[in-house]
């Protein structure tokens, strides 16, 4: 691939969603080419003959999915990030969504201010995840482990059964400055305010991020957040 011209990736069937996902990006990475592909053969195309940093993917093609897609991307690029962005907002999209080893998942209705602000934290290796659906995953997992936190009552469609053997694995020992970092993580605080909530710099608490996910054998601030959460660390 290496040879092959580097671009970001938009995959969606409605050309102005296309549009609005391009002019997003020419505010997060302008110098990068953008490429588009509104189906699922134009997305495998691409990846055939792209260097794919970043895609972006929707759900609705016509001819297949979002998650054919995403799993396409991580066989042909396992290196490229894949950050669903789309209007399903329920658990029937999102789990599958971040099992199939999404980076991130963003609603598209969201302000876009608040859209670009998500999506620039994928330059600070922080996987973009709209507030709601963090609410959403960590909702799922307190019911999941037993212990649900307070968080305002949400909609909830019939979830994916938990992944086998999670309760059995044993428990990775964290540091006292690892867990308290994780916590603020689970909480959904980005780098720079956790770094001045524990008055460090942001290039330290991104190396204790990265010490964090290296130990748990993680890759996205979702299961980071479903970390905490398992350890009773957010409530």
């Amino acid at each position: 691939m290496s040879g092959n011209p580097r671009c970001t990736l938009i995959v969606d069937h409605l050309e102005e969603s296309r549009e609005a996902m391009a002019r997003l990006l020419a505010k997060v990475q302008p110098a990068l080419p953008v490429c588009e592909a509104g189906t699922l053969a134009q997305a495998e195309s691409l990846m055939r003959s792209h260097s794919v940093e970043l895609a972006l993917i929707d759900f609705t093609l016509p001819d297949g999915s979002g998650l054919d897609a995403l799993r396409l991307l991580h066989l042909a690029q396992p290196e490229a990030r894949a950050v669903m962005i789309t209007l399903f907002d329920d658990d029937a999209h999102v789990f599958p969504a971040l099992q199939a080893g999404a980076f991130g998942y963003v609603l598209k209705d969201r302000p876009e201010i608040e859209l670009v602000a998500q999506l620039r934290r994928i330059r600070d290796g922080e996987p973009p995840l709209s507030s709601s659906v963090a609410r959403r995953m960590l909702k799922h997992f307190a019911a999941v482990s037993g212990h649900p936190p307070a968080l305002p009552d949400l909609p909830v469609a019939p979830t994916e059964p938990p992944r086998q053997g999670l309760a059995e694995e044993a428990e990775v020992a964290l540091t006292e400055r690892e867990t308290e970092v994780l916590q603020r993580v689970g909480k959904g605080y980005t780098l720079p305010e956790i770094a001045q909530q524990l008055g460090l710099s942001r290039h330290t608490v991104a190396d204790y991020v990265k010490q964090i996910y290296r130990k748990l054998d993680i890759s996205s601030r979702a299961e980071a957040a479903l970390e905490a959460a398992r350890r009773g660390l957010v409530r």
